[in-house]
């Protein structure tokens, strides 16, 4: 129990003290304060020691009460771990990567518009090595108002017909895109009417844009695997909307026109160079064939280019990386596309992929054979779609060259 010895029981100037007499006019002698460990106390600690004499007052004793250095030493805080704490951020950072990417690549494969039956089609050939897209745009009005239509050049004509045709080939001897003139003098043959499920034809040579014309996508597949002996495993259509709506979410398209042209009909207005063009002049970029000799065949190197050139962008860490940029691109693309039922994310992006490597020059890219033309139709070259056919059946390092 902390007693208080006052004055005259030894303390200084006491009777009994140890230490001389006060002086006078001196100020009293003050109170000391003991407790069982007093300074007096055999084997105490000097005394209570507040901590006023040192300046340490807050804080914890290390060791604890009656430990070390008890009331003299202070525990120190133990420096950061800085590299654990590295190391559980990086954790915490890809676990948030792998999150975000699976739930993205589940939510866009559910938004895939997976309208077309190849079940539908008949007679089809055996499936050959590699994969082999059938990329189509359709000159689709469908949502449009009036003032976009006018905006774009589209004209304002019902329904539905093909404006481009692309044959992509994915094998392990280089990817291979190959345009299909949408004038091409083919054969449509009989087929399965998408609507009614009955037989139908055949409908003898007429363009190729007319089998989608009549019949739709599953009359197109049946019309261009027929006359290639060519397999279609995947199909992908887009419309004048939904194209240029890419080509703006991605901020617009780079490309090189190596020669300046116009056509009052599609918009076009363009001077040679290199330029970004955005959703509206892409449009008019790939619909031109009036401002062209060789109207479709032209027109078709266009298409290529640009489509290659869009698909180089698309797939570039500054637009995948870019939340900004990858969310607005997937949301156009999604809300665009037409596919066939089988189609996954997956290989939409692998087209996308290969599309990318034939613009970077690790691919093919070729207009399909031309022998000649006859009544504003162009003929192709049989032998050499013969054995165009043959070498990407058998996933064969293309040696075929198209115009």
């Amino acid at each position: 129990m902390r007693q208080v010895r006052r004055g005259g029981q030894g303390g200084y100037g006491s009777p009994g003290g140890s230490g001389p007499s006060a002086p006078p006019h001196r100020i009293p002698q003050q109170p000391s304060y003991v407790d069982g460990r007093g300074y007096d106390a055999p084997g105490g600690d000097h005394g209570y020691d507040s901590g006023y004499n040192t300046g340490q007052v807050y804080g914890r004793r290390a060791g604890g009460p009656g430990g070390p250095d008890d009331g003299h030493a202070y525990e120190s805080r133990p420096a950061p771990n800085w590299g654990r704490r590295i190391k559980l951020t990086a954790i915490a950072l890809v676990t948030i990567l792998l999150v975000t990417t699976v739930v993205t690549y589940f939510w866009a494969d559910s938004q895939l518009n997976r309208a077309v039956d190849l079940s539908k089609v008949i007679d089809r050939p055996e499936p050959g090595e590699g994969t082999t897209y059938l990329i189509v745009g359709s000159d689709s009005r469908e949502g449009m108002s009036a003032e976009q239509k006018k905006k774009l050049h589209t004209g304002s004509a019902a329904g539905k017909r093909t404006d481009s045709m692309m044959l992509l080939h994915v094998g392990s001897n280089g990817d291979t895109l190959i345009s299909l003139p949408r004038d091409s003098a083919v054969t449509i043959p009989r087929f399965r009417g998408s609507e009614s499920g009955k037989l139908r034809g055949p409908l003898g040579t007429r363009k190729l844009n007319a089998a989608y014309a009549y019949d739709g996508p599953e009359l197109l597949v049946r019309t261009v695997e027929y006359n290639t002996g060519l397999r279609i495993d995947h199909y992908v259509e887009i419309g004048f909307a939904g194209f240029a709506n890419i080509v703006d979410a991605l901020g617009g398209v780079e490309i090189n026109i190596e020669k300046g042209f116009k056509d009052k009909y599609s918009g076009a207005d363009f001077q040679a160079g290199k330029q970004t063009l955005d959703g509206q002049q892409a449009l008019a970029f790939v619909r031109t064939r009036y401002a062209f000799a060789t109207s479709d065949l032209q027109r078709t190197k266009n298409q290529q280019k640009f489509l290659s050139a869009l698909a180089n962008q698309a797939a570039t860490p500054s637009t995948i990386m870019n939340p900004f940029k990858l969310y607005p691109t997937l949301n156009a693309g999604l809300d665009s596309l037409i596919v066939d039922k089988d189609m996954s994310l997956w290989d939409l992006a692998t087209m996308f992929w290969a599309m990318k490597n034939v613009s970077g020059g690790d691919g093919t890219s070729m207009n399909m054979p031309i022998a000649g033309s006859s009544g504003g139709n162009l003929i192709w070259d049989k032998a050499k779609v013969k054995k165009l056919m043959n070498e990407l059946r058998n996933d064969q390092k293309v040696t075929v060259t198209g115009d």
